[in-house]
């Protein structure tokens, strides 16, 4: 797949964005960190807050990095950012206006696998750092891949959550391509999770399914 840009000119404006935005990048991280040590020690279920933390990663990846820096090299990185905005107004619609997004850790494997995800999100730019030697021209926090990383194992830990998993499973999709054509290879990870929050959502497809199954071959009365 040919792109409109080298894998110089991408490493170039990661060196931008942090270089420019390094503050708010740690204040996001440290939120993350915060609210995921408030879900493995609590015992209530968290919506709201969780969910306003989401939109502002989506909101913070589709202007503070697509719209800002990746529309410099990528005119596709538009569409990305309309993308990404959608899913912020998502979380803003169902978990903070309407309330109906809950996140409840639950002795289950998809938990397990959810907690791995925040984790390993949370330390993405570690990882980063670790591979390319380097503080500034990686990717951290706060853009695409880690963002998707971190929601898919959040979603986990929600029961209702199907419609907000499409955005986050279609960029698994699209980003994971990073691994590939520049050697991130923290953004291996992007793809699995991707398809584990895709499992996560067809298992639960399956189990209202059945549970709804006695109540459709039941015979209508008259």
């Amino acid at each position: 797949m040919r792109l409109p840009f080298s894998s110089e000119e991408f490493f170039d404006l990661l060196a931008a964005y942090n270089g420019a935005l390094w503050p708010a990048v740690i204040a996001l991280w440290v939120a993350s960190v915060l609210a995921g040590v408030w879900l493995l020690s609590s015992r209530r279920a968290a919506g709201s807050w969780i969910s306003a933390l989401l939109a502002l990663h989506w909101a913070w990846s589709a202007l503070a990095y697509h719209v800002v820096f990746f529309t410099r090299i990528n005119p596709a990185a538009w569409v990305f950012a309309a993308l990404f905005l959608l899913q912020a107004a998502l979380f803003v619609w169902c978990g903070v206006v309407k309330g109906r997004l809950s996140f409840m850790p639950s002795p289950t494997a998809w938990t397990s696998i959810g907690w791995i995800l925040v984790a390993y999100a949370l330390l993405y730019p570690a990882i980063n750092a670790v591979e390319h030697g380097s503080l500034l021209r990686i990717p951290t926090f706060g853009l695409p891949c880690p963002t998707t990383i971190f929601t898919a194992g959040l979603l986990m830990m929600a029961p209702r959550s199907r419609t907000l998993a499409i955005v986050p499973i279609i960029w698994s999709a699209i980003g994971g391509s990073a691994a590939v054509l520049f050697g991130v290879t923290a953004d291996y990870a992007l793809p699995v999770a991707g398809a584990a929050l895709a499992g996560f959502e067809l298992q639960k497809a399956r189990t209202s399914f059945v549970k709804a199954l006695p109540r459709l071959r039941r015979p209508a009365t008259r």
